[in-house]
């Protein structure tokens, strides 16, 4: 099998309408998250890292389409046109198309929306995306809750492989929307203060909106500088609970795995871990056993969730290109929030953005329904 990269791409967030932008931001500690105080959501005050709509309507403008377009498809339209224009890559027959999201339009079900409620549909979603931007094959949509923008590379990375496509274009995304704050609220994962991932002090969870976008492909030509091959990838269901993680992390374990066996690595090799990290207390701990169990517990270690929250389907995407950049910038990124340890194992948390030669990293997400997937990324030299 020909290498497959991942190559061009874009982070759309509270931090930054860029990559470059976003990873300058996160290199200086700088939060996206903010006190939101509006009872139409929540009863109570709630911190969230949410895009500006006047953000949103002025990167899309600079598109000149013409049509009506919800805020999500504004988003994800201008983030994947982005990395369109920057491969300078045709759109042909193999030339796929991957949308990752947990919920999509899902605030089009909204009593006071002026849209259908047909759009609220995943595949209309996809076919929005499709054919704004020309796109000749059908889209396919990856919604497997938090595990969705990773285990969507997974999937490209296997199409390539199987000579289906030569590139496959991944655009990730959700939004903070009442029905979203109130189901995490519902079983009080929902931190009321700012997110304390793997800290004794964490209380739970702050959802943050983000889109992510990349181009995943088999052509070694002229690859962006923070360009990463994908050396391996694995995915498991502990089917243990709706919402709860396994507690012995024998799910994420096997992805690991399965990803170091195709990667032909070991623990040794690996650099870093850009773990999950949602600062919830079963998923932190959870991780923590995983990564214990495979002798991982040393490798420096970082949840993003301090800067942007939990951005649900995109998160696995917009943490991987951040992963992509930190190989690139030999940086390891602070975990932003984190004091005092709070998991029965040990683990390596970054506590301070360190300067430090990086060749290597692993990148993993757990979801509701049992889901887990690990991919491991090697830098180009």
């Amino acid at each position: 099998m020909s290498k497959v990269y991942l190559s061009y791409n874009n982070i759309t967030s509270p931090l930054g309408f860029d990559s470059e932008t976003v990873v300058k931001n996160i290199h200086h500690q700088k939060s996206g998250l903010r006190l939101i105080n509006d009872k139409n959501i929540l009863p109570v005050p709630f911190y969230s890292a949410i895009i500006p709509s006047k953000d949103v309507s002025n990167d899309f403008e600079r598109l000149n389409i013409s049509g009506d377009f919800t805020r999500l498809e504004k988003m994800m339209i201008s983030s994947l046109s982005k990395v369109i224009k920057a491969s300078n890559k045709p759109l042909t027959d193999r030339t796929g198309l991957i949308i990752s999201t947990t919920k999509g339009n899902i605030d089009v079900l909204d009593k006071n929306s002026t849209f259908s409620k047909e759009r609220a549909n995943l595949s209309t979603l996809g076919k929005v995306i499709k054919n704004t931007l020309g796109f000749k094959n059908e889209t396919i949509v990856v919604s497997n809750a938090c595990v969705s923008g990773i285990l969507s590379v997974a999937i490209a990375k296997r199409y390539i492989n199987q000579g289906i496509y030569d590139d496959v274009f991944i655009v990730s995304g959700d939004m903070v929307t009442k029905f979203i704050l109130t189901g995490f609220n519902s079983f009080q994962a929902l931190s009321d203060t700012l997110c304390k991932p793997y800290d004794k002090d964490r209380t739970g969870v702050n959802i943050g909106e983000a889109i992510a976008s990349v181009l995943v492909t088999n052509d070694k030509n002229e690859l962006p500088n923070e360009a990463v091959v994908i050396l391996g990838e694995g995915a498991s269901n502990d089917a243990n609970h709706i919402s709860g993680p396994s507690r012995t992390g024998e799910g994420l374990c096997r992805s690991i795995e399965s990803a170091c066996k195709e990667a032909k690595v070991t623990s040794s090799d690996i650099d870093y871990i850009s773990a999950h990290g949602t600062a919830t207390l079963f998923n932190d701990e959870t991780e923590a056993i995983a990564f214990n169990k495979l002798d991982m517990g040393d490798i420096p270690l970082n949840s993003l969730k301090g800067y942007f929250g939990h951005t649900l389907g995109a998160s696995g995407l917009v943490e991987t290109i951040i992963g992509m950049h930190s190989l690139y910038n030999n940086t390891l990124y602070a975990s932003l929030g984190f004091d005092k340890h709070g998991t029965s194992k040990p683990l390596n948390i970054i506590t301070k953005t360190t300067t430090k030669p990086l060749d290597i990293f692993i990148k993993t997400a757990s979801g509701f329904g049992g889901c887990n997937t690990a991919a491991i990324f090697k830098k180009i030299k």
